[in-house]
């Protein structure tokens, strides 16, 4: 205490204030503490205060700001506060990407070099740049994706960000089932942290980027919250002004974010979100765009990747033409990237072991060049003579590997057999029961079997497959309409008299893991029982879409350029459409309508009568 009061003892011509804190220092001098915490806290504040914040955020950081200085960096809330402090001086509230003006002919030209086709969606998105261009401060629609997996919609978000001269970020979305991940945790929880959104803008370190809300759809409501309806405030321009994160709990303006949203299905989706966002949907690639994409984009990024060029590996338009047909079947160009990867991989093995023989045979080269006789020169035999080195002719190594060049051969040994080979269907369907249709689902259109059986029992209907409420109320419909019509149908005798309660209907559709439900199924049960009462095989050529209803009317259903590219894929000559879906042709390309033969139907006889060879014979009596 003596030094204590020496270091105390100061003129009294000090204010008290002034001894009081040079008592304080004294203390902390015996204590052996020091002003570290002081430091860190003058210069958060500093650092807050060049944040420019808002008046009333301002005012509310001062008193959480005064509340930290009370506290000792002992205490519990200490570091919450502290943490909550550094966030709030970290966002940035004034600071903005500068906006070149925007150059329509510039973007049209990167749209363009960076996907191929997809010319309505580039339309679109042109048409949304040339509003900006004339209003920088217009509110824009939420510009929403749709389409299967691999079609290019994160890139199309990332093009619209290059356009815009704004940095660019992306929140996953999939699998979120909390609103908090959209809102934040208030601070009164332990861990509690701010929302992805106020996250991500903090990350990217400006107010207005394009942001990419991906796989909108994957979101799930359970006892936390349904955070799509989180997302109702952050997408309507009305309310995100002050958008409130329960962590931030101050407003935050985020109505200068482009927000762009992806997603593989709509169905999913609350009607309320989706009337917040404009659906732009993106069709699956026909053969020949994937063709294009491979050689334009998909070789040279995959050759680079693996560090080869074209000297290594050449790989003919024909034998990309062979991966598409027998190796992929998807809407997208994921699954083709893959297995052009491996073929680089293969590559890549080839001249790695090339380069490790090439250094072996410099090594013996050289050493037979430092133990070798006399004062011979070497040096022009090397470049023009092979060399003996055990008996063996050396080959000089000026020479340029030979590329490996992938052909039919080469395919079946890196990939395997072939996993398509165009005859399915015309297996499937060969035995009477089966039918072909078209779905619709979350990774682009698919071609779906339908496959039917008859068995003493006592009239009753079995449905497999993982079927949902709707495609099981369409067997029931099909059930129905097939024995109301089974003499008009020439059903045979036998077989008609026992449709009502002799024999138990089983309807199966293969690939049992896989979900399935909708109602485009209808004229595919019918035609499978039909065809499984008559014993008559449908056309293996044939595939068909549409929903029936109880009366026989064929109804419009949707995916009709994703269920024709799906048919096509599988080597489908002739489909049979709703004759209310024939707007839907326009968006087909001409080339794959030119190379199948589309058939509309207003009624079920109409999708009989062109299902089967020589038509299907019925009664010209009364219709139900």
């Amino acid at each position: 205490m003596v030094g204590l009061s020496a270091k105390s003892d100061r003129p009294m011509a000090k204010t008290r204030r002034e001894l009081l804190q040079q008592q304080i220092r004294a203390i902390k001098d015996e204590l052996g503490e020091n002003d570290e915490d002081d430091d860190d806290v003058a210069s958060l504040e500093k650092k807050m205060q060049e944040a420019d914040m808002p008046t009333n955020v301002w005012k509310h950081a001062q008193r959480e700001l005064r509340r930290l200085r009370k506290m000792q960096p002992q205490q519990p809330g200490y570091a919450t506060s502290r943490t909550y402090l550094e966030l709030l001086a970290e966002l940035p509230w004034q600071i903005s990407s500068e906006e070149h003006e925007i150059d329509l002919e510039a973007a049209k030209v990167r749209l363009d070099s960076e996907h191929y086709g997809l010319s309505k969606v580039k339309k679109r998105i042109i048409e949304y740049l040339a509003v900006r261009k004339l209003k920088p401060d217009a509110r824009g629609p939420v510009l929403c994706f749709v389409g299967p997996p691999g079609v290019g919609k994160t890139s199309l978000a990332s093009s619209i960000a290059g356009a815009l001269g704004r940095r660019f970020i992306r929140i996953s979305l999939g699998g979120v089932k909390d609103e908090a991940d959209i809102r934040g945790h208030r601070r009164t929880y332990i861990g509690s942290m701010p929302g992805r959104l106020i996250d991500g803008i903090k990350r990217v370190g400006v107010n207005n980027p394009v942001m990419l809300l991906d796989e909108i759809d994957k979101t799930g409501a359970d006892v936390r919250g349904d955070p799509a309806a989180a997302l109702l405030e952050v997408l309507d321009p009305e309310q995100n002004k002050t958008f409130n994160d329960h962590y931030l709990n101050v407003p935050f303006d985020v109505s200068k974010v482009v927000f762009v949203a992806t997603a593989n299905r709509m169905q999913t989706m609350p009607a309320p979100l989706l009337d917040r966002m404009e659906v732009i949907e993106l069709p699956g690639y026909t053969s020949e765009e994937k063709l294009r994409i491979a050689m334009r984009h998909l070789i040279p990024r995959v050759l680079e990747q693996h560090g080869i060029t074209h000297e290594h590996i050449s790989i003919p338009e024909a034998t990309v033409e062979l991966v598409i047909q027998r190796y992929t079947r998807e809407a997208g160009v994921r699954n083709l990237g893959r297995h052009l990867a491996a073929l680089a991989r293969a590559a890549a093995v080839k001249v790695a072991e090339k380069e490790q023989s090439d250094r072996l045979m410099r090594e013996m080269q050289t050493e037979m060049m430092d133990h070798g006789g006399g004062g011979h020169s070497v040096e022009g035999e090397m470049e023009v003579e092979a060399i003996a080195v055990r008996g063996k002719a050396v080959q000089p190594l000026t020479a340029k590997p030979e590329p490996l060049v992938v052909d039919e051969a080469v395919l079946d040994i890196v990939l395997g057999p072939p996993r398509f080979d165009g005859r399915e269907a015309a297996e499937r369907v060969a035995a009477p029961g089966v039918a072909v249709g078209l779905v619709w689902t979350e990774v682009g259109g698919e071609v779906l079997f339908v496959e039917s059986t008859a068995m003493l029992g006592k009239g009753d209907l079995h449905l497999t497959g993982q079927l949902g409420d709707v495609i099981k109320e369409s067997a029931h419909i099909a059930l129905t309409w097939v024995r109301a019509r089974s003499a008009e149908l020439k059903l045979p005798v036998a077989e008609a008299g026992s449709l009502m309660k002799e024999r138990d209907i089983h309807i199966h559709f293969p690939a049992g893991a896989v979900p399935k439900d909708g109602p485009s199924a209808g004229v595919t049960l019918v035609t499978a029982l039909v065809s499984l009462f008559s014993k008559r095989s449908v056309r293996a050529d044939t595939a068909m879409t549409g929903e029936m209803t109880l009366r026989g009317l064929v109804l419009p259903v949707g995916g009709i350029k994703d269920k024709i590219l799906a048919a096509h894929r599988c080597g489908i000559k002739r489909v049979i459409l709703p004759e209310r879906n024939r707007k839907d042709l326009q968006e087909v390309p001409a080339g794959i309508l030119s190379s199948m033969e589309i058939i509309l139907a207003k009624r079920m006889e109409d999708v009989l009568n062109q299902a089967f060879d020589g038509g299907c014979p019925w009664k010209p009596a009364s219709r139900l």
